[in-house]
C-alpha cells in the first residue's frame, strides 16, 4: 500500500540500540530481547535488517558507548546507517539503502521512543513508507527531571497515537513482537 512505486519489500529498521542509549533505558533487557527476536525472525525470512547508529556531541562515533549493545550484532552484509539527527532519514543514506532493497514498508524498533523513534516514524510516513512500530520493542530513558512523563507513559502514549496514524496511500500502526508479520503489506 506504500506510495513508493516498485517497492514491495519490508525491512526491519533497528534504531539506536547503542550501549549508552540503552544503559538507563526502561525495561532495557526485555526490549533488547524483543529486538533480538525480531532480528532473528527477519533474518530467517530473508527480510532485510537495517541498523541505524546515532552520534552527536554526547555520543562520540567510535566510542564504547556508541557501539550497538553486545547482545545484538549487525552482520557485515546488513546496512548500517550513521546519523546525527533524530530522524534516521535526515542527512543520511537511509533512503538510498531502502530504495536499493526495494523497501516500501518499515517495521521499526529501538530507542529512544520520545526522540529518534518518533522522528523516524514521522519521517518514514511523510516520505511514503508504510510504517509499523513494534509496541514492545522500543524504549526511552527517564526524562522526568526535565518535565517529561515517566518512560512507561512515554512508551504507552507513543503506542497509542501511532496506532491511529494514517496518510493517503500509506498505513501505520503498532504490533507486538510476537505478532510481527514481515510478509504483510
Amino acid at each position: 500500500m506504500t506510495t513508493l512505486r516498485n517497492r514491495p519489500s519490508t525491512a526491519l529498521l533497528v534504531v539506536d540500540v547503542q550501549t549508552d542509549v540503552m544503559a538507563e533505558a526502561h525495561e532495557r533487557d526485555a526490549v533488547v530481547a524483543h529486538v533480538a527476536a525480531l532480528v532473528d525472525r527477519a533474518r530467517q525470512g530473508e527480510t532485510p535488517v537495517v541498523w541505524v547508529q546515532h552520534s552527536d556531541d554526547g555520543l562520540a562515533s567510535g566510542s564504547n558507548g556508541w557501539r550497538i549493545v553486545p547482545e545484538l550484532a549487525p552482520r557485515a552484509s546488513e546496512p548500517l546507517v550513521h546519523k546525527n539527527y533524530g530522524d534516521s532519514f535526515e542527512d543520511t543514506d537511509l533512503e538510498g539503502v531502502l530504495s536499493e532493497l526495494g523497501v516500501g514498508r518499515l517495521v521499526v524498533a529501538g530507542a529512544e521512543t520520545d526522540a529518534c523513534i518518533r522522528s523516524t516514524l514521522h519521517g518514514a510516513l511523510v516520505r511514503g513508507y508504510d510504517t509499523i512500530l513494534v509496541s514492545d520493542a522500543h524504549t526511552a530513558g527517564d526524562r522526568t527531571a526535565w518535565g517529561a512523563p515517566p518512560p512507561d507513559q512515554v512508551i504507552a502514549h507513543t503506542n497509542l497515537y501511532w496506532s491511529h496514524q494514517a496518510a493517503p496511500g500509506r498505513t501505520a500502526g503498532t504490533v507486538k513482537t510476537e505478532d510481527v508479520d514481515f510478509g504483510a503489506s
